[in-house]
């Protein structure tokens, strides 16, 4: 009798995922470690979520004090409003983690700012809750390099995928052989 084989049940699938994009504002991006890189790769997995139809949702820390998201994202998020928050996790941000629950996401793709702080805790609830966590490495981002490979490492340490955004994008297509690969494939080059 042959075996029956299976996918690994951490890859990525559309119709339980969303992605998360924690904080990306103005007033402190320019602080950040390699900030072009991370508005890049960020808009990268914001274009391909939509392509895929994906859900997306984004949050800004204390708008007042630290600006909007930053403009090149703001524009492709048209039509999104973000989650306000005092909370350094997104946690506390109201009903935010039961509205996930509500759209039956249970695993969430996070990019963001500061590593260490607003996404490591975000991410560590997450994970608490029971949702898988994948982080995109290559959008997120601290002031401090330190900060940044430390987060990494206690992230995945407590279970959280540690991935890119292309591989993130690749994982929902499956296959190369769709209209949808075509669009994802440039907007990753």
């Amino acid at each position: 009798m042959a075996a029956i084989l299976k996918r690994n049940d951490k890859i990525l699938q559309r119709e339980k995922s969303a992605l998360l994009v924690i904080d990306i504002q103005e007033k402190i991006l320019g602080v950040m470690h390699n900030p072009d890189q991370v508005v890049k790769n960020a808009l990268k997995l914001i274009k391909g979520f939509k392509t895929l139809n994906i859900p997306i949702f984004y949050t800004e820390q204390y708008p007042k004090g630290l600006g909007p998201t930053a403009a090149p994202l703001l524009e492709e998020l048209e039509g999104l409003s973000p989650v306000q928050k005092m909370s350094f996790s997104c946690y506390g941000a109201g009903n935010f983690f039961t509205r996930l629950q509500d759209n039956k996401v249970e695993q969430v793709v996070v990019c963001g700012i500061e590593s260490h702080v607003c996404v490591q805790q975000t991410v560590l609830d997450l994970l608490a809750n029971n949702f898988q966590v994948d982080v995109a490495a290559d959008a997120i981002s601290s002031r401090k390099d330190l900060d940044y490979r430390i987060a990494l490492d206690r992230m995945k340490s407590h279970g959280a995928e540690i991935t890119t955004s292309e591989s993130i994008l690749f994982e929902f297509l499956v296959d190369s052989d769709t209209e949808e690969f075509r669009e994802v494939s440039k907007i990753i080059k």
